[in-house]
């Protein structure tokens, strides 16, 4: 049976470059020729191999809430994206020891990703589920949810796919609502004030339940492109 430790990387740093490795898509850091990676198919065999709908779920952290997605759903492919590697490493684990067919899982930065590893319009819904808030101001930049990432996210997802951004962060939210509601071609998928709270069918996840626990509120946005 694998484990975390059987996903290395075959090369030197200096050697690094985008590679599939037994079901995951490592992307390095600091490597500038992403523009040369031609995206495949999600029906090719180095994928998936059919043509189910595909679903990403960005900031996929242990993998809880994406494999339990995956084992219920069969008939849906995820695509797990999570550019901490020692991460990455336990959900391509659990991929292997449960032999969860219709997980991919992604080393890798989501907008870069996004940019250039994603086939065009070929995503029907998003999940992004508790992305780092960085509250400091001299952090923002870091923030996941800005407009560069909604722009990538535009270009992948189809005609009528979903983008649920799921938080306990509220000032992240709120800036999060102020993001999408100026994007043509997006619509809230709530009526006002275009929230949820505390879904009951969002499922488990490490994040979610740590804070839960500890009192807080989860917040649920969910858009829908209809450009």
């Amino acid at each position: 049976m694998k484990t975390a430790s059987d996903l290395r990387i075959p090369f030197a740093w200096k050697d690094r470059h985008p590679v599939l490795l037994e079901r995951c898509l490592y992307i390095p850091n600091f490597y500038a020729d992403h523009a040369k990676w031609i995206p495949s198919s999600w029906s090719d065999r180095e994928f998936f191999g059919n043509e189910a709908p595909v679903v990403i779920e960005y900031c996929s952290g242990n993998g809880q809430w994406i494999c339990n997605r995956a084992k219920t759903m069969p008939h849906i492919n995820f695509v797990a994206v999570e550019k901490r590697f020692d991460r990455a490493r336990k959900i391509w684990a659990c991929l292997q020891r449960e032999a969860i067919p219709n997980l991919f899982v992604v080393c890798g930065e989501a907008v870069i990703f996004s940019k250039h590893y994603v086939p065009p319009i070929s995503i029907s819904e998003v999940f992004i589920n508790f992305p780092d808030p960085w509250p400091k101001l001299r952090h923002a930049k870091h923030r996941l949810v800005a407009p560069p990432f909604i722009a990538a996210l535009d270009k992948v997802l189809k005609r009528g796919g979903k983008a649920t951004f799921t938080t306990d962060d509220r000032p992240y939210l709120d800036l999060m609502l102020e993001i999408l509601l100026l994007e043509k071609g997006w619509k809230p998928l709530l009526e006002k004030p275009y929230f949820a709270t505390n879904w009951a069918d969002f499922g488990s996840s490490y994040f979610c339940d740590l804070w839960q626990k500890k009192g807080r509120t989860i917040y649920h946005l969910p858009f829908e492109v209809s450009r």
